[in-house]
């Protein structure tokens, strides 16, 4: 009924267009642990009021099957401030359509009533008790996609078998039911909240208890520049700064304010290197501010850059921001807790994929270090287990610039993160010391973790199985590759098929996918490379690292080893040209 979206499939039905036509209504977007990640537009392979409709109507279902107390408890929804003119859908408007499908089921909905940070509705959802949330977000995908993102209970992403239970339930539920696309007669609703005003108070009240230097903070003259890259971080940084008493950041005034068009970067995604940051250095020039802290459009990851002595800025890489964190909170818990038997039930989690910096803090300093699958919905969840343990999750960090520093979220959030980094950093200011420096110092200390990684574009799904095809049948039928170049292979971990060759029965400890790409080499140097496919992106990243144990400090030896092992990888793994891969370009 959304007369944009029937406007677009009739024009094309008048003009005979088959092809366009099969590509909007040829296959149902899918419904995966992450969700929904599509553009938006007209068809059911996109975001529009219809697919949300039937998306909403099977999760409900859903829920009212797992919960039997749905309708005392409800469900959250939160939205950011994406749009998209020619289809007639936002974040806005798909929110309203989920909250109505919920109320005319007779579920109580939180719906916030303007846009928030990603990270705000599994802090509702632990919050209030509620069973579930949903938060209507594309992250940092261009300006075109759409999302919707579903948490469980436990405050956490969703993971298997729920991404089947609910995707079963949206098949069964197509046909909209009534009132369905009657959102205006959610506002007389009696089951209508809004938790905004609630959630604004008690989240930066409990982000408070991660703040340890307020004395500190009141005094620094360091300066900070924020950019919240035309999405929703700007108020709510600025108030988590305000929370910390420390002076509010300077904004960069063009990216501020949300703009679902992004006018001022190519991807809105500060984990694509110094091009969105272009406007935040030169602000930074400006009003003489020595670091920036930069969150993607729907502020649940930070990127950070500090001036050097040279002049030049240095943008931290995720797993450098990572090293820097669990270091800081780590040190903060330390001095706060005399008892040093209380470490025995401390723990950090990071991703497989992720640098192991942390396990080797762990090993020196005697708490626990846990490693999981790639994506926050495993380290929520694992958080979440062990929290219900009685055991105290201080940080987990994924390289893809997503940092957990508060227990209150159970997942990725870039505005406590922020304001925590900005406390570290006046901290090390009084040591005059900066965040670099630091860094030099946790790896000087625990041993250098170097880093490097990157990714291929790759639009055919065909072309990806063959590349992963022949790395598990390199030389002859379920053979491994033993060498990389010059490198030698001492050890495989191939989470697609379950095989671990350093396990006794060569099985693998983390859970396998076969729906997903991704093997693990070890090599005979101490490097560790991944290769793996995205769940949102049509991209083959890869991940790779050199540790060093304590006292080897030779780090410009250790660069040029990690460069020359990446690419092998590339020219032996990957082969670029013959299957057609276009570079990550800056």
């Amino acid at each position: 009924q959304n007369p944009k979206t029937s406007a677009i499939v009739k024009q094309l039905l008048e003009e005979g267009n088959a092809g366009e036509l099969q590509k909007y209504f040829g296959s149902r977007m899918e419904f995966g642990t992450a969700g929904l990640r599509a553009a938006m537009g007209a068809g059911i392979s996109h975001m529009n009021d219809l697919t949300i409709i039937q998306t909403t109507q099977g999760f409900c279902r859903y829920l009212e099957k797992n919960f039997s107390d749905l309708k005392n408890r409800g469900v959250v929804i939160g939205f950011d401030a994406r749009a998209h003119l020619s289809s007639g859908g936002s974040s806005k408007r798909f929110a309203r359509l989920a909250a109505n499908t919920f109320i005319s089921q007779g579920v109580p909905v939180y719906l916030f009533s303007d846009i928030i940070p990603t990270p705000f509705v599994p802090y509702t959802v632990t919050h209030l008790k509620l069973c579930a949330g949903i938060m209507v977000t594309a992250s940092h995908n261009p300006k075109q996609d759409n999302g919707y993102k579903v948490y469980w209970e436990n405050g956490a992403q969703i993971i298997s078998p729920h991404d089947k239970g609910i995707s079963q339930a949206i098949e069964e539920n197509q046909e909209p039911w009534p009132q369905a696309w009657d959102d205006k007669v959610i506002d007389s609703s009696l089951l209508l909240h809004d938790p905004y005003a609630t959630v604004n108070k008690e989240y930066f009240k409990d982000i408070q208890k991660q703040c340890f230097y307020r004395n500190i903070n009141k005094e620094t003259n360091l300066k900070f520049v924020h950019t919240s890259v035309h999405g929703v971080g700007h108020k709510f940084v600025q108030l988590a700064f305000k929370a910390f008493d420390l002076s509010p950041p300077f904004a960069v005034p063009e990216q501020k304010d949300p703009d679902p068009d992004f006018p001022t970067v190519k991807y809105p995604n500060p984990e694509e290197g110094k091009g969105v940051l272009t406007l935040s250095f030169a602000l930074a020039e400006k009003d003489g501010a020595r670091i920036i802290l930069a969150n993607d459009p729907d502020a649940d990851r930070l990127a950070v850059a500090e001036k050097q002595e040279s002049g030049e800025w240095k943008v931290f890489s995720g797993n450098e921001l990572g090293a820097l964190l669990g270091w800081w909170i780590f040190t903060c818990w330390k001095n706060n807790n005399r008892d040093t038997r209380a470490i025995k039930d401390i723990y950090m989690l990071s991703s497989t994929v992720s640098s192991k910096i942390l396990r080797a803090i762990a090993l020196k300093e005697g708490f626990h270090f846990e490693e999981t699958l790639t994506g926050f919905k495993w380290m929520g969840n694992r958080a979440k287990q062990l929290m219900d343990q009685g055991k105290a999750v201080l940080f987990a960090f994924e390289e893809a610039i997503g940092y957990m520093c508060c227990p209150a979220v159970l997942d990725k959030d870039g505005v406590s993160a922020a304001v925590i980094t900005a406390e570290m950093a006046s901290f090390l200011a009084t040591r005059n010391l900066s965040l670099s420096q630091q860094l030099k110092a946790v790896y000087d200390e625990y041993g250098f973790h170097i880093t490097k990684a990157s990714y291929f574009i790759c639009h055919d799904p065909k072309v990806i199985q063959q590349l992963f095809d022949n790395l598990r049948n390199f030389d002859g039928k379920n053979t491994y590759p033993k060498s990389c170049g010059r490198f030698k292979v001492s050890g495989i971990r191939d989470l697609t098929t379950g095989y671990d060759s350093s396990q006794p029965d060569q099985k693998a400890i983390l859970p396998t996918s076969k729906s997903s790409q991704m093997i693990t080499f070890t090599f005979a140097n101490g490097g560790v490379a991944t290769m793996r496919t995205s769940g949102t992106e049509p991209k083959i990243k890869y991940y790779s690292e050199l540790c060093a144990p304590p006292g080897n400090s030779d780090v410009e030896q250790l660069k040029k080893e990690l460069d020359e092992l990446v690419n092998a990888l590339e020219k032996h793994f990957f082969q670029p040209e013959k299957n057609k891969l276009q570079r990550k370009t800056e």
